[in-house]
């Protein structure tokens, strides 16, 4: 086992507006902070970060655009990280003893015969099942146009091929850094009287994004819905998914504004019809850490709502407990082992089929809690967030692992040479397939 601190290089080619982003950002922290690893974060994307600031974060611009037209983003995905790791070969590597790399693992070939450096590979969810919201709903989607597969089907085996490389990582739950979440929240501070209200509230954490299912979301009698997340102007889903939740709000007839941070850039379009005094739908993109942490623990707030199905974690569950909330979230993928629902006794939340009556009778109980019945869930919701989801635990899983990966030595590079120039050759041969199929 290694017995000095490590220095780490954590790969990640977006950061910003997620919980799987939220995830890699926490683990680096605790590395650094608990454990004094000495940790450095290498990025692609521009978006604003409010939580790096204790961190070493290395923007390395890339000469290539995230899509053409709103398409071929995974292609370009994998050449930017590419680009990426070209950099740091060139410039920083060697000062390395480990790498961390998660989402996309085109790069690892490349680190481990360039640098001959062990490399720890987090895959979230592969890309190959995650594509167009496949597996999103109960069962895979069945209606990709042959196009589609032939797009996808080099790709989806780069990733097969790639995967079996590297040290995986085996964590039973992520984590979370709890301390960011029950700090003291000065309720005079402009960014949360942004989002301040006496309404009684419903909080719903999640990206902008179609597979999110926020049109789940349930209706509000008399009450505040607040949605709230991560939202990419350059995205076409997030924009798509904002203007869908629009419509609906207007159709139903309710009142509605956005929001966004007061010292954002972000460019969002103009909608008609919006009403900035105690709207029933409040949409809040890319929030601080201190206005999450001042919606979770507002006195307002009712519960929090998970619409996602079949996600592989979920971190707004967890971000709920501590802070003591109850949580309504569907009754698949990750809530079904962060949430007890039954017995009733040791319940820290609501776990329902997605279906409105169903959710609707859920939401009903919660909002009849009373005092005692409601103290009793938030302690029970905070006890086992604290016990089972601590960025401490997750840290230190962390380091066994890295610390397991530097043990084994340099890399050896015999036949690695042939795995890279495969993965060279194959996007190369990519780029001109689809440049010639746009030109």
């Amino acid at each position: 086992m290694v017995s000095s601190k490590l220095r780490i290089a954590f790969i990640h080619r977006d950061l910003g507006i997620g919980g799987a982003e939220r995830l890699v950002v926490d683990a680096a922290l605790g590395l650094w902070q608990s454990l004094g690893h000495s940790v450095d974060i290498d990025r692609v994307t521009t978006l604003q970060l409010s939580f790096t600031g204790r961190l070493r974060v290395h923007h390395v611009v890339p000469p290539l655009p995230r899509s053409i037209q709103g398409k071929f983003h995974i292609m370009f995905a994998h050449a930017r990280q590419l680009h990426l790791t070209m950099h740091l070969t060139c410039t920083s590597t060697h000062q390395y003893d480990v790498f961390f790399v998660d989402q996309l693992s085109t790069c690892i070939p490349f680190l481990r015969m360039l640098c001959g450096k062990r490399v720890v590979f987090y895959c979230h969810f592969l890309d190959k099942l995650l594509a167009n919201g496949a597996y999103v709903e109960d069962r895979p989607r069945k209606n990709d146009s042959i196009l589609k597969y032939i797009y996808r089907f080099p790709m989806d085996w780069l990733e097969e091929v790639i995967t079996s490389i590297p040290t995986s990582l085996p964590l039973d739950y992520p984590g979370i850094n709890i301390a960011a979440y029950i700090s003291p929240v000065d309720p005079s501070d402009s960014d949360i009287l942004q989002v301040a209200s006496q309404r009684r509230t419903l909080l719903s954490l999640n990206r902008f994004e179609m597979k999110k299912n926020r049109n789940k979301d349930p209706k509000t009698s008399g009450l505040r819905l607040v949605l709230a997340g991560g939202y990419d102007p350059l995205l076409e889903d997030n924009i798509r998914t904002l203007r869908s939740l629009i419509e609906l709000v207007q159709f139903s007839g309710l009142t509605y504004n956005i929001v966004t941070l007061l010292q954002s850039h972000v460019a969002v379009l103009s909608f008609p019809k919006i009403s900035s005094n105690e709207p029933d739908i409040l949409f809040f993109l890319n929030f601080t850490t201190t206005q999450r942490s001042g919606l979770l623990q507002a006195q307002s707030t009712l519960a929090l709502l998970y619409t996602p199905t079949n996600e592989y974690f979920g971190i707004g569950p967890v971000e709920g407990m501590v802070c003591g909330l109850p949580i309504l979230a569907c009754d698949s993928g990750g809530p079904t082992e962060t949430i007890v629902d039954q017995p009733a006794d040791q319940r820290t939340g609501w776990l329902y089929r997605p279906q409105l009556l169903v959710c609707a009778q859920a939401f009903e109980e919660i909002c009849s809690l009373s005092e005692t019945d409601r103290k009793a869930l938030s302690q029970r919701a905070w006890d086992r967030a604290q016990q089972m989801f601590g960025m401490e635990a997750m840290a230190k899983s962390f380091e066994e692992v890295l610390e397991e990966a530097v043990s084994m030595g340099p890399v050896s590079r015999t036949g690695m040479w042939l795995v890279m120039l495969a993965v060279l050759g194959l996007l190369v041969t990519l780029i001109f397939q689809y440049g010639s199929f746009l030109g």
